[in-house]
């Protein structure tokens, strides 16, 4: 009986020591998940994120950007100025030439027989004349006759040399180097005479390597049909000379300067340069938007260049150099005043007053306050702002009206009406007209 009641009694002190247990587990679990661990999260969710670069030189342009289409420099046309039969075409559209490359040649039966009957003619005249000098008594008579005589011979002379260019020219040969854009004979076909070759500055219409063009002429397949040909049969382009036509807005074209530096690229992103050769003093006006016509030269022979693409050109008219600037995102302005995070020598971040300049793309100018290579903290991402800061937050397209600095209507460099630089309302660098392009160079925003 005692042994029975210390059983029972065993085994209600363990269950009380078991559920004294259990509630002790359960108040520290809801302790735990509802009081210290948000807390502990919700201190790590409050670190913002950063990182650090340098203040650094840099360049600083300002351009004006528009696109254009690349002509070849010189473009000629060239034709036969004899007539005749074509007998061979050498060349096919999207060839390349040299100059004095054989194009074409038509039948010499005609010239050659024309040929030889100038040289006939001549030789009969200076019989002639010897005739009539050796017979000569020195008479009026006999002296006139001498004259008569060697005009004749000065004339059949002059015909010999005419013979022997047709005979030359029954061959067409290039008169430049470049590409053939236009083949506008065939064999069989019948040519007339015309001008040999004509020159322009500006493109044809042809299709570069197609060959399709508008100075095209009719050929003739079909054997045993002869068909008149254009006499310029050919359109030869120089490959060596390029040039792009563009046309700058009116607000822009007073930026704009014979010998401006050009900065040139194709879609594929093909880079290359130039000069401003010319602009135009006479303006355009389509859908009420007044343009100025300006031509740029390429400098140089780049190789990828075709005739009729389009290229993409920012006219730098200002640059400058060794430029000291900081990323625009780590530049906050409050009450007129611009401050960074700088690190000291122990690595603490102190607030540092700066003088702001110009923002140009991601780059804010710093023209006080700060020195090369001073360590600058950017925050990347703050709690409470939507934006990415400085991964994506104002960095803008590069394209400004050329107000400077910061081109927007926030409070920070770079634009925006966020609370935080790069936060929810920043980003964009500012207004964007498509006309004015600002660049920099030697390196970007981490210094």
């Amino acid at each position: 009986m005692k042994l029975t009641n210390y059983v029972s009694r065993m085994r209600r002190r363990t269950l009380v020591i078991s559920g004294a247990l259990i509630l002790l587990i359960a108040a520290g679990s809801v302790y735990w998940f509802g009081f210290a661990m948000p807390a502990s999260s919700s201190q790590a969710a409050q670190a913002p994120v950063t990182r650090t670069v340098q203040a650094s030189l840099q360049t600083m342009e300002k351009s004006v950007s528009t696109t254009g289409t690349l002509t070849p420099t010189v473009q000629q046309t060239a034709g036969f100025t004899v007539s005749g039969t074509v007998t061979a075409v050498n060349v096919v559209a999207g060839q390349t030439v040299t100059a004095g490359q054989a194009l074409a040649t038509v039948d010499t039966m005609t010239v050659d027989a024309a040929l030889l009957q100038a040289k006939a003619t001549l030789a009969t005249a200076e019989a002639k004349l010897a005739d009539a000098t050796s017979a000569s008594d020195g008479s009026d008579a006999a002296v006139a006759q001498i004259a008569a005589d060697q005009s004749s011979v000065d004339l059949a002379s002059a015909a010999v040399t005419d013979a022997e260019t047709d005979v030359t020219d029954a061959t067409l040969t290039a008169p430049v180097a470049g590409l053939v854009t236009t083949v506008g004979v065939a064999v069989g076909d019948r040519v007339s005479a015309g001008s040999s070759s004509g020159s322009s500055t500006s493109s044809s219409s042809g299709a570069g390597t197609t060959g399709a063009g508008s100075t095209a002429g009719t050929s003739a397949a079909t054997s045993g049909t002869t068909t008149t040909a254009s006499t310029s049969g050919f359109t030869i382009v120089s490959t060596d000379s390029w040039q792009v036509s563009v046309a700058v807005s009116e607000s822009d074209i007073a930026n704009v300067a014979k010998d401006d530096q050009v900065e040139l690229s194709l879609t594929g992103g093909t880079a290359f340069f130039g000069t401003v050769a010319s602009v135009g003093l006479l303006p355009s006006a389509t859908s009420g938007a007044v343009t100025y016509p300006v031509v740029v030269s390429v400098t140089g022979s780049p190789a990828g260049l075709y005739d009729g693409v389009s290229v993409t050109t920012a006219i730098v008219y200002e640059r400058r150099t060794n430029v000291l600037t900081v990323p625009s995102e780590a530049v906050t302005t409050a009450a007129g005043t611009s401050t960074v995070t700088t690190l000291d020598a122990e690595g603490a971040e102190v607030k540092t007053p700066v003088v702001v300049g110009e923002t140009v793309g991601t780059l804010t100018e710093i023209t006080s306050g700060l020195a090369e290579g001073d360590s600058v903290v950017v925050t990347v991402f703050t709690p409470g702002g939507t934006g990415t800061g400085g991964q994506t937050g104002g960095t803008g397209t590069g394209r400004q009206t050329g107000e400077f600095p910061g081109g927007g209507t926030g409070t920070f460099p770079g634009g925006g009406t966020g609370t935080i630089p790069g936060g929810a309302g920043g980003g964009t660098g500012g207004t964007t007209t498509g006309t004015t392009r600002s660049t920099t160079r030697n390196g970007g925003a981490n210094g």
